[in-house]
């Protein structure tokens, strides 16, 4: 295939940044879509331009880096897809792709298509930890746990952080990621002990690392490789409305 790409390129975060037109021909329809970027990238080099700055690690669809928006689609347009596991045979021969960086307030732009994501460190540290016990793991049928309480953790669990949620959401919002590291927890016993502070604590750092409020607009979840569902929203909501009530009902709870 022959590809006209029009990417964003932005030297550092003061610098204004501009969409700029390349040419990449002879696209094996099964490259990836990191693939494709990495020819380009070559060519460049080979020219003596700077290469595009893009984010990357496993490439496996599981470590959450490739932050892309293609065509203006957080992944590009398969969804229950990263970036990096999104294939050429997707689009077409002489087609024009648009590739920019997540869009967010939260997200600084560093380089290129490479964003600041630290805001959702910040937001896991506020959670704090886990009271358990120290020594050996104990057995692990000593702490039952109902069938539909594990898999919807696990199904929380699942959320990598990319962030493809942030920048798909019109108001620029993390409540998915937030919702699904608060309830994977909340769910299980372990994460009994410091159920309310935690949530209280993540909610908190989401509205001071710059995220909009959620509106259940539900692009968040449309977008999510990991095919996170919108109820994991409503469980932080009922879980912050019973934790700020009992905070208020007895203070320094």
């Amino acid at each position: 295939m022959n590809l006209t790409l029009r990417i964003w390129r932005q030297s550092g975060p003061q610098d204004k940044g501009r969409m700029v037109t390349y040419q990449v021909d002879d696209v094996s329809p099964d490259m990836s879509f990191l693939e494709m970027l990495d020819v380009l990238n070559e060519r460049l080099i080979l020219a003596g331009e700077e290469p595009v700055a893009f984010d990357h690690d496993c490439r496996e669809g599981i470590c959450g880096m490739c932050g892309l928006m293609i065509n203006g689609d957080a992944h590009g347009p398969q969804r229950g897809t990263t970036a990096c596991q999104l294939h050429m045979r997707q689009f077409s021969d002489g087609e024009t792709i648009d590739i920019e960086p997540w869009r967010a307030r939260a997200f600084p732009v560093i380089k290129d298509l490479v964003v600041n994501r630290n805001a959702f460190d910040k937001i896991i540290a506020a959670g704090g930890y886990v009271t358990a016990p120290t020594g050996s793991a104990p057995e692990a049928h000593s702490v039952p746990v109902a069938k539909a309480d594990a898999d919807a953790a696990f199904e929380s669990a699942a959320c990598i952080g990319c962030g493809a949620c942030v920048a798909a959401c019109p108001n620029g919002s993390g409540m998915l990621f937030t919702a699904a590291k608060v309830t994977q927890l909340s769910l299980l016993p372990q994460g009994q002990p410091e159920r309310y502070t935690r949530v209280i604590g993540m909610v908190d750092a989401h509205d001071e690392a710059g995220f909009g409020g959620c509106t259940n607009a539900g692009e968040c979840t449309v977008v999510c490789p990991k095919g996170i569902p919108l109820t994991t929203i409503g469980r932080l909501n009922r879980d912050y409305l019973t934790a700020t009530t009992r905070h208020a009902e007895t203070p320094g709870t």
